[in-house]
């Protein structure tokens, strides 16, 4: 960075007035700000005229090597092999994480993993692992790598030492409605993933009403910045636009997704959930240096399910970060949610909608998601679905079931599933799950 100083009304006002900043002016905002040389007030007013008039291609990259060095950049060299991870942009029942880490890892695939906590309608990783009783997320970066060297997979939540500066910019912005920019969406992703010393990504980009993004539109645009931003900083990535219309798999909630994600390992996956892990997969396997194509790996990924020693991995890594495997081979030995409910449907006909956004809402108002950052989980709480969209129902049959173990709660989980089904007399296509891939070469459609 230039040791040159500037004037930080100076650089808002280049902003607001539609400007192009450069990296050094970025580079000294971002410092500035983490050093509490510029106050938050300041900082918004950047962030509001960057969420109005946008960011180009190098700011975008100014911003993600700003906050990327604004901490700890972890170095993986001492371990063998090309270090590959997984981001999703979040989702309802999205348990996708836990089924391809083991895949990828069992074929000697490094997989260096820091995740994040739910807050809203979608659900965080480190959530789900927590609900396995004795899993400790909340490691050294020391342990962390130790972890990683053993098991070519570990799964951690950040540390302060981590991209700093993006965990005070994502605060600022949840509460100045400056969240849903492209840019800043790239940056804070970039940011932590490569901080993490990583070689190659795959990208998750959801669309739809369970997603962040709810345009496809809108998903390959951050899809495409998110690869260049990758591309820039020399490491192979690749996206996947993947539908979010309806939520993934059957089970949301933190324990219940862990069961379907169980279930997938052992080749019991639900069709959607295993057509996209598979692919990503089989991807990081292909980036990895271990299949020549992207084909070739997805069959590989398919083979790490049918012989076990994907699963096998999952209970390797859980013994090492301390969770109880026994659950994880025997359901009935979690302490399950005191109490459940059944939805039905209140006519015939076939399921032409699931709105994946109240299924994820209905979730969080029993106990498995947080309105606010502080609010506890309950690890047992969420809705299981009997059905998806082009399921034929009849009049009284069951939709989804309920768990928490509040009853109270169960009130404003129902009034919004109601909002979350709707029949239709005529039968509906099933969703395409993946559509299109990104790469530095461009968008290729599937």
């Amino acid at each position: 960075m230039s040791t040159k100083g500037y004037n930080i009304v100076s650089l808002i006002r280049k902003k607001r007035d539609g400007n192009t900043l450069t990296r050094d002016e970025i580079s000294y905002l971002i410092d500035k700000y983490t050093k509490d040389e510029v106050p938050d007030y300041q900082m918004s007013s950047f962030l509001m005229a960057s969420f109005l008039n946008g960011m180009n291609e190098d700011e975008a990259s100014a911003l993600t090597h700003s906050m990327l060095h604004s901490g700890r950049v972890l170095d993986l060299s001492d371990i063998p092999g090309k270090k590959v991870d997984k981001h999703s942009t979040g989702g309802v029942g999205d348990k996708l994480s836990l089924i391809l880490a083991p895949i990828v890892a069992s074929y000697g695939v490094p997989v260096p993993m820091i995740s994040g906590r739910g807050l809203g309608h979608t659900g965080g990783t480190l959530d789900k692992m927590e609900s396995i009783p004795g899993f400790t997320v909340d490691i050294s970066l020391e342990r962390y790598q130790q972890i990683l060297a053993k098991c070519n997979m570990v799964m951690a939540g950040q540390t302060e030492e981590v991209a700093p500066a993006d965990k005070r910019l994502y605060s600022l912005r949840d509460v100045t409605a400056t969240v849903e920019s492209i840019p800043l969406i790239a940056g804070s992703i970039m940011s932590k993933k490569l901080a993490e010393g990583i070689d190659a990504l795959v990208l998750d980009v959801k669309f739809g009403s369970g997603a962040f993004m709810k345009t496809h539109e809108d998903a390959q645009e951050l899809a495409e910045t998110l690869v260049a931003i990758g591309e820039d900083f020399g490491k192979e990535t690749v996206a996947y636009l993947t539908n979010m219309n309806q939520p993934l798999g059957y089970k949301v909630g933190n324990w219940l997704e862990v069961e379907e994600s169980m279930e997938g390992l052992q080749g019991k996956g639900p069709e959607d959930v295993m057509e996209v892990t598979h692919m990503l997969a089989g991807t990081m396997i292909m980036l990895g240096g271990k299949a020549n194509t992207i084909e070739e790996g997805v069959k590989m990924s398919r083979k790490a399910v049918q012989n076990g020693q994907a699963f096998d991995k999952w209970l390797e890594l859980t013994e090492e970060q301390s969770g109880d495997t026994s659950v994880l081979k025997d359901f009935s030995a979690y302490d399950h949610a005191e109490y459940s409910f059944e939805f039905s449907a209140t006519e015939a006909g076939y399921i032409s909608e699931i709105d994946a956004y109240s299924i994820g809402m209905a979730s969080l108002e029993l106990g498995a998601g947080r309105k606010k950052k502080e609010d506890d989980v309950d690890p047992a709480a969420g809705i299981e679905l009997k059905k998806k969209i082009g399921d034929s129902v009849k009049k009284g049959e069951t939709l989804a079931v309920g768990y928490t173990n509040n009853k109270q709660l169960t009130d404003t989980a129902i009034d919004e599933l109601k909002n979350a089904f709707s029949i239709r007399d005529k039968t509906t296509e099933r969703l395409t799950m993946i559509t299109h891939r990104v790469d530095k070469d461009g968008v290729h459609e599937l």
